[in-house]
């Protein structure tokens, strides 16, 4: 399983999970302002993830990064 941290434009809350292969999706703040999305978690490989950036794209969200995560 790898991490991923996703980064999105629009704000979108928890109920979301299910369109992104159950990952975590919260708010993300800096400060007391909004300015976006995290979609983050493990996905078994680069074609799950692939599955999750096509419904980013299928939703017309805006990407604007994507990082993999070091396991605790």
């Amino acid at each position: 399983m790898i991490n991923y941290e996703i980064i999105i434009k629009e704000s979108l809350d928890a109920s979301w999970s299910h369109w992104f292969e159950g990952l975590n999706v919260q708010p993300l703040n800096i400060g007391n302002e909004l300015i976006g999305t995290v979609i983050q978690g493990s996905l078994p490989d680069q074609a799950a993830l692939f599955g999750v950036l096509s419904q980013v794209r299928d939703l017309n969200l805006t990407l604007l990064e994507v990082k993999t995560k070091k396991n605790p």
